[in-house]
C-alpha cells in the first residue's frame, strides 16, 4: 500500500479534477496511481510532467527509444512500479518481451542502434552524468543526433524522478508486474 493517502479520484475537485480528466485521456479513462498522488499533491507538477512527455512524444526519439531508457532506467534504479509500466509500454510499442528483457539487463539485444542508446543511457547512469568524448561520438556515430542527446537527458530525468518519487512513496503498482 502506498505511504501516501489519495482520496478516490472520483472526488477530485478545481485543478485536481482537470488534471485527472488529462490523464484519463491519454490513459484509456484510468489514473495510474502515480499520477492520482502527483496530482492529488499538486497538479501543476503533474500538468508540468504531462506536458514534458506531451512534448518527448512529438520529439524525434522513437516511442521504442523512449520506453527503451524508461525501461532501462527503472531496472537500474529499482523502482518496481515505472519498470512494470514501461514495461507495458513497451510491448505497445512493438518491442518484444526478450528485447525487453535484455534491455532491462542492459544486454545486446542485436540491433546495433538500440544497443548503442542502452550503452549512452547506462553509462550516464553509472557515471552520473560524466561521459568521456568517446561516448559522446559513439551515440552519435550510432545515428542519434544532438536533439536527440537532449531528448534523451529529459527522459533520463523525469524517469529518475518517477522512479525516486515511487520508492518514497512505495506507490502501489497497477500494471502487470515484471517478473
Amino acid at each position: 500500500m502506498s505511504r501516501i493517502n489519495v482520496p478516490d479520484v472520483a472526488t477530485a475537485t478545481d485543478a485536481t479534477a482537470v488534471v485527472y480528466n488529462e490523464v484519463r485521456k491519454i490513459a484509456g479513462g484510468t489514473v495510474p496511481n502515480l499520477y492520482a498522488v502527483i496530482g492529488h499533491l499538486n497538479p501543476a507538477l503533474l500538468t508540468a510532467v504531462l506536458d514534458a512527455e506531451a512534448t518527448l512524444a512529438s520529439g524525434s526519439l522513437s516511442k521504442q527509444d523512449l520506453e527503451t531508457i524508461k525501461i532501462l532506467v527503472s531496472a537500474r534504479t529499482g523502482c518496481d512500479y515505472c519498470e512494470a509500466a514501461h514495461v507495458m509500454l513497451g510491448k505497445m510499442t512493438g518491442l518484444t518481451t526478450d528485447t525487453i528483457k535484455k534491455i532491462r539487463l542492459g544486454q545486446s539485444t542485436g540491433d546495433a542502434k538500440r544497443d548503442a542508446l542502452i550503452h549512452f543511457v547506462l553509462t550516464l547512469h553509472e557515471t552520473e552524468g560524466t561521459l568521456g568524448e568517446h561516448d559522446y561520438a559513439g551515440i552519435l556515430a550510432a545515428g542519434y543526433t544532438d536533439v536527440q542527446l537532449l531528448e534523451i537527458s529529459l527522459v533520463f530525468a523525469l524517469t529518475i524522478f518517477t522512479n525516486a518519487f515511487n520508492r518514497i512513496n512505495d506507490t502501489e503498482i497497477d500494471f502487470p508486474k515484471v517478473d
